[in-house]
Parts: C-alpha cells; sequence; structure tokens
C-alpha cells in the first residue's frame, strides 16, 4: 500500500493533480517541487525554453504540451508586469481549472483580469510571502514556503470551491492562510516588503563610494540590512511599479522621519556633542525602531517572544557548526533563530544562537564543558 502524502504539519495532501505551473522561476519550481514531493501529478510552462529545461532537470515537472491532460488548478507565477495577461490566457485555455497567481501585488493584476471580460469566477488571486535574494529554478526550494504566510485574496463574484483549493494549496505547502482584499494586501506589503527592498537597495549604494579600508569594517549589521540588496532588479521593478501609490505613502512617512533626523543631527554638527537637538533626534528614532521591531510577530505568530542570545564562537572548519547543533540538542536546548558573524581575514565565525531565557545560562555552562568558547554578552 503506498504511503498517503502529507504537508509539512503531517496532515493529507488536499491538492490534487494535474497541476500546471505557468513560470518556472523560483515561486514556480518551488512550488512544482513541493507538490512533486508530495507525489502531485505537475506540468510546467515558461517562454524561456531554458528556464523550463532547468526546472524540469531538476525534477520540478514535465513540459507542458498539447497531448497532456487539462489540469485542476493552475498557478501562474510569473513578473507581476505580465501576470494578468497569463490569469486570463490560463482562464480563456483551462475554462474548468482553478487559476491562482502568486505576484506580489494584487489590485492592478485584479483589475486587469476583470477588464478584460474573462469568466474570472474560479481565479483566485493569491501571494506566497517567500522569496529569496536570489531567483531562478536554480535557487528553488520546495521548503520555501513552510512557515509562511499566504495571502489568499477575497473578492466578489469568487467561486466558493476556488478559494478553497487555493487555502489547499497554501496549507499543503507548509504556510499559514491569510484572508485580504488585494488593497489592503498591496499596503501591506508595501510596509513590509516594498519599502524595505528599497531602503536597503539604497543603502547600500552607499557603499559604491566607500573605500576598502572602510569596507574592512563592515560587520554583520551592515550584512544584515543590506542582505535583500542582492535582489533581481529586473523583478522588483516589475513589483515597485505595480504598487506605487502604497509605497509613495510609505516612503513619504519615512521621508519625514529621516528630515526629522537630518535636522537632529545638523545640529549636533553645529553645536558640538552632546547638544540637545542631535540627542533627542537620535534617541527618538532609535527608540521608535525598538518599539517597530518589537511588533513583528515570532516565529510562531502573535507578541514576539524575547530570546536569550548566546554567542558561541565556532571553528571554521567543516562539520563544526553541525557539531555544535548536535550538542545543543543533547542538552535539550532548542534552537529558536541563528544568525552567523564571519569576520573578515578570521578562522572563526561567531553564532547567536537564540534560546528559551531560563535554559540560557544552563547551555552556556554545558557548552563551555564541552570546550566551546563562549563570547561574554
Amino acid at each position: 500500500m503506498s504511503k498517503v502524502a502529507t504537508n509539512p504539519d503531517g496532515r493529507p495532501i488536499q491538492t490534487t493533480g494535474p497541476v500546471l505551473i505557468v513560470g518556472s522561476g523560483l515561486l514556480g519550481a518551488s512550488a512544482a517541487l513541493a507538490l512533486r514531493a508530495a507525489n502531485v501529478q505537475v506540468y510546467l510552462q515558461d517562454v524561456s525554453p531554458t528556464s523550463l529545461a532547468l526546472a524540469r532537470d531538476l525534477g520540478a515537472g514535465e513540459v507542458y504540451g498539447p497531448d497532456s491532460p487539462e489540469p485542476s488548478l493552475v498557478i501562474v507565477a510569473v513578473p507581476p508586469d505580465v501576470t494578468a495577461e497569463c490569469v486570463v490566457a490560463a482562464l480563456k485555455d483551462h475554462p474548468n481549472a482553478v487559476v491562482t497567481d502568486v505576484a506580489s501585488v494584487k489590485s492592478i493584476i485584479v483589475d486587469e483580469v476583470l477588464e478584460s471580460g474573462v469568466d474570472a469566477s474560479k481565479y483566485v488571486p493569491s501571494h506566497p510571502m517567500a522569496g529569496r535574494e536570489r531567483s531562478g529554478a536554480a535557487a528553488a526550494d520546495r521548503d520555501l514556503f513552510i512557515g509562511r504566510p499566504w495571502v489568499v485574496v477575497n473578492r466578489p463574484g469568487l467561486d466558493a470551491s476556488a478559494q478553497v483549493a487555493v487555502r489547499n494549496l497554501a496549507v499543503d505547502l507548509g504556510s499559514t492562510v491569510i484572508e485580504l482584499d488585494a488593497d489592503a494586501h498591496d499596503a501591506a506589503v508595501a510596509t513590509v516588503s516594498h519599502v524595505p527592498q528599497l531602503v536597503a537597495s539604497l543603502l547600500a549604494a552607499r557603499l559604491r563610494e566607500a573605500s576598502e579600508d572602510a569596507l574592512a569594517l563592515a560587520g554583520q549589521g551592515l550584512r544584515d540590512t543590506t542582505r535583500i540588496a542582492a535582489s533581481d532588479p529586473r523583478l522588483w521593478t516589475s513589483i515597485v511599479s505595480g504598487n506605487c501609490g502604497p509605497v509613495v505613502d510609505v516612503l513619504h512617512a519615512f521621508r519625514s522621519d529621516l528630515d526629522n533626523l537630518i535636522e537632529g543631527l545638523e545640529s549636533g554638527a553645529r553645536d558640538g556633542f552632546g547638544a540637545d537637538g542631535s540627542v533627542g533626534a537620535i534617541n527618538a528614532a532609535v527608540s521608535a525602531g525598538n518599539e517597530g521591531v518589537a511588533r513583528i510577530p515570532g516565529k510562531h505568530g502573535g507578541v514576539p517572544r524575547r530570546w536569550a542570545i548566546i554567542e558561541v564562537l565556532v571553528p571554521d572548519k567543516p562539520g563544526e557548526l553541525a557539531r555544535l547543533f548536535s550538542e545543543l540538542g543533547a542538552i535539550g536546548i532548542n534552537i529558536e533563530d541563528l544568525s552567523m558573524d564571519h569576520s573578515a581575514h578570521q578562522r572563526v565565525g561567531a553564532a547567536r544562537i537564540s534560546v528559551d531565557p531560563t535554559k540560557a545560562r544552563f547551555a552556556e555552562t554545558e557548552l563551555e564543558a564541552r570546550g566551546w568558547r563562549i563570547v561574554t554578552q
């Protein structure tokens, strides 16, 4: 008897094939790999023969052709500027299929689809909040969606069974479903995704003029704040240009905060160290940031829990990080989060491990007894 495929929570997979995925980039190929791992029949379409061949060779599915079966579900995973066109084509070519898209803007796409005049009752706009700074099928990961929010857009005239099918897809791939209307979605992603990308890019752009001596001083803070600046410019041009209004609203507020900080710092430059204007502006900026970051949900959702940080020096040799993880497991410590800081020209890295604060001291003592060097906080 064949084993019943389950989603990452252990529940049986609800999505049934055939599934047609239009677009074999990061999101499309990742969804395909996850569905194939659950024994769902997947077919692929892409205007790029090279991308299509790569996704096929990675095991993401078979190339869709004239003799392929009609899909029950179509996932459109192409850049936002061509998403509406592809959705309309899918609705026309596969009238019995549920069609969803995974683009990171929604209002402009929904409007274009509805204005086309096609029967859109089985079109369920959606957006998984998952991605990487790398793009393309080569960066695909079947676990990409696990633990990520997946927005399913509700709108008038939507077939209820179609919406259930897309909700099931999100859950089957390990995501948590959030229901929003298109405008609320676009306003939300402007704040939590699109503007952070632009700010990281603008910050990283300043590094083009930095001296080699300055860059040699770069630490984990700079790496953390600029990581996503390595993202694909073409993709992000398509994303942000489809959500200009909400993005502009957030940028205006950001510019106001920046103007206040600049004004305060100018008074410090004029009046000297400790000037009231500069101290107040700096304190206000950092304090507001503390309040904002404290609102980001923890890994289990809801109000974030404050974990204790243990910083462990890890030799830059094969197997050392795995040994650290193994020994933490052996003493009963769950790793809630992890970041690594590699200093230039050093053969050691610092692993910053978030753990239950009630077990932090015990973990440090046990690790030191096993020969690990703990950086005193």
